[in-house]
């Protein structure tokens, strides 16, 4: 059997750590694999012109991913202005992430990788590298030509702006009682346990991709997004009764809700408040990003 190259050796090696800083730098599974696939090939390259001035292949790969993946950021930035209503990231089923992509769970979930989408580039790639995979700031300052110093700025404002709390962690069990409320009220078409369970300046964001009928724009407040909702359970349950159905899946290192009504299917990440409320309902129902969910 033929030896792998050191390149070859080291991509094999990292190929699946580097996925999941391109995902959490993409917030799209495919696009997080196709970089990572030409960082090989530009590697192939690197070794055939001058690998022997190579001293770290990892951190080599490393570097190539992460600037690559800010320029993928760069070229997508119109694109997603352009998206048919609010774009949402594409959830993954967590079983079938590598063992490397969900170990830190770090900045994977569905919330933070959309929040994530206000940051610059290079702050997102600071953030990243920083949170999700425990690199210092000389060592992410080398990957994006910055000072320690510079580093430290960048992650600490975007920190801030995605108002990451080290002081307040998620509950578990109270993330668990509310996923368990919330499949009953929907279900059961429970208005005011819904109503209920939210926030009064909870955000609702709905990503149809222009294919699945979704709101164009957030939808704010307890409220409206009941009145929302209300709409479309009482629109299904007078085709069928039985036309809502809610299970709890695991997607992106969390749960989620995975809701059907009549033949569509819908992907509901919450983000709850310290009390375990829920401020902030992401619902992925463009069909293009639910390839990777099972079910």
């Amino acid at each position: 059997m033929t030896a792998l190259s050191p390149a070859a050796e080291a991509w094999r090696a990292e190929q699946h750590r580097l996925t999941g800083i391109a995902y959490r730098m993409l917030g799209d599974y495919g696009l997080a694999e196709d970089v990572v696939s030409e960082v090989a090939l530009a590697a192939v390259r690197a070794e055939r012109t001058g690998g022997a001035d190579v001293r770290s292949w990892p951190a080599w790969l490393t570097t190539v991913c992460v600037r690559r993946s800010i320029d993928q950021l760069r070229e997508l930035a119109a694109e997603r202005e352009e998206y048919p209503g609010p774009w949402l990231p594409e959830p993954v089923a967590t079983d079938r992430l590598p063992e490397e992509v969900v170990a830190d769970r770090e900045l994977l979930s569905i919330g933070l990788l959309h929040l994530a989408e206000q940051l610059r580039p290079e702050a997102r790639a600071a953030l990243v590298l920083h949170r999700g995979f425990r690199m210092t700031a000389v060592e992410i300052g080398e990957i994006l030509d910055r000072s320690p110093a510079a580093v430290r700025q960048l992650v600490s404002r975007a920190e801030r702006r995605l108002q990451i709390d080290d002081a307040t962690p998620r509950s578990d069990a109270a993330a668990a009682q509310t996923l368990s409320a919330m499949v009953t009220a929907i279900e059961r078409g429970e208005v005011a346990t819904l109503l209920h369970l939210l926030t009064e300046d909870a955000v609702l964001w709905t990503d149809g991709g222009g294919k699945i009928r979704a709101a164009r724009n957030p939808i704010y407040g307890a409220a409206k997004i009941t009145a929302f909702y209300t709409g479309i359970f009482t629109a299904a349950m007078a085709q069928r009764p039985d036309a809502v159905r809610v299970a709890v899946v695991h997607v992106n290192g969390e749960q989620v809700l995975d809701v059907r009504i009549l033949d569509r299917r819908d992907l509901v990440a919450l983000d709850l408040d310290p009390t375990g409320r829920v401020r902030g309902v992401r619902q992925v129902a463009n069909p293009d990003k639910l390839t990777r969910v099972d079910g």
